[in-house]
């Protein structure tokens, strides 16, 4: 349950960031501020326009769907091209923002949105494969799977399949879970691996299985989510791939629980929390949180999963929610960014990251955050 207090502070912080950002300058894009560089269409901030679209569901306030359209319709242009964006560079982080494409056209009718789609899913026609059929990350890492990239692709990936293109890509998208589960699932723990190299050629890959070092807590809350994400664009007649995610979505679910800090959060590196440099992490922690009490709410996971969904957002709220002197509201514990290669320090080791900085305010943590946030008012409602 959230109180009074808890609750009025939430909306005044998404009205705060929303006040100011636009589409050009996002003030929680903290990757963008830093590097200086003019915004363009990105992951970061599809999380956060799919945070204020289900703001919008919930309360039916137009400022919220004003804000979204306003937002990707300045990327959007008429004959549903997208400005800054293109298919060819063939990285599926690309891809999140265009998850919001679909209920944009349906709440406006905008045709631009319905042809944008089209646009988006041109790069998944292209997109490079590993040879096992998964998608690879980014083409500048090639055959790399990581569970990121399921959150970025898959969601839109399957309701593009669904409700355009006759159902005819949708078991292909199923199949690159059944791929990930197979290859990047620790039999020990139940928890993933952050990355898979199909070819084992890259530095952080074990030479046996492919896989990276480390359970990063935000790879494994991307993975969740996409899970329940996809699962809630997937037409029911797949009876046994429909039931087979929730599986997925339990048993994971299941491995990643016996983890949870007595604060209700969860670290990092998950299994790793006596680490020194260690430390209970906030994206991570909102993107369980909010999977497992949608997947409540969906049917798809016992109502007890919600309980462990609440606490981690609680744990949130009691650690990393703050006033400032100013007035102003912040959300801490945010890790800026994290990856596999690229640089020689990217080496997927526990002590890499730990080393990535902590920021606030920033749209990793605050859109899932926001995500949870309702999920857990549909519930008081």
């Amino acid at each position: 349950m959230i109180d009074q207090n808890t609750d009025a502070k939430i909306q005044a912080y998404l009205e705060y960031l929303m006040a100011k950002s636009t589409a050009e300058e996002p003030f929680w894009n903290k990757e963008k501020v830093l590097s200086g560089k003019p915004n363009k269409w990105n992951y970061i901030d599809g999380c956060m326009i799919s945070a204020v679209l289900s703001m919008y569901e919930l309360t039916k306030d137009e400022k919220y769907l004003k804000f979204a359209d306003d937002f990707d319709g300045w990327f959007v242009q008429e004959d549903g091209s997208i400005r800054t964006y293109d298919p060819k560079e063939k990285n599926l982080d690309n891809l999140n923002a265009a998850r919001n494409l679909y209920p944009l056209y349906q709440l406006t009718k905008k045709e631009k949105y319905r042809k944008a789609m089209d646009t988006a899913h041109a790069q998944l026609l292209i997109q490079p494969r590993t040879a096992e059929g998964n998608f690879w990350h980014k083409e500048i890492y090639p055959n790399q799977v990581w569970l990121d990239g399921l959150y970025m692709a898959q969601p839109f990936f399957m309701q593009y399949e669904t409700e355009i293109n006759g159902m005819q890509g949708c078991h292909d998208s199923f199949l690159q879970f059944m791929n990930v589960e197979k290859k990047m699932r620790d039999p020990k723990t139940g928890l993933y691996y952050h990355g898979y190299d199909a070819s084992r050629k890259a530095k952080w890959a074990d030479p046996k299985t492919g896989c990276s070092k480390s359970f990063w807590l935000r790879a494994m809350g991307w993975f969740m989510a996409s899970l329940v994400e996809t699962d809630n664009v997937m037409n029911e007649a797949l009876y046994y791939e429909y039931r087979y995610l929730q599986k997925m979505l339990k048993d994971t679910a299941d491995a990643l629980l016996k983890y949870q800090d007595a604060s209700g959060m969860f670290y990092q590196v998950i299994d790793r929390p006596q680490d020194e440099g260690n430390y209970l992490e906030t994206s991570g922690t909102a993107l369980i949180a909010y999977a497992l009490l949608k997947g409540v709410r969906l049917g798809y996971l016992p109502k007890r999963y919600g309980e462990a969904g609440e606490k981690a957002f609680q744990g949130i709220v009691d650690k990393y929610l703050k006033v400032n002197e100013d007035g102003t509201i912040q959300l801490g514990g945010i890790c800026l960014v994290a990856g596999l290669g690229g640089e020689d320090r990217r080496d997927g080791t526990p002590a890499y990251y730990y080393s990535e900085p902590v920021v606030e305010n920033e749209a990793k943590g605050t859109a899932p955050f926001i995500l949870a946030y309702t999920e857990i008012a549909r519930r008081q409602k």
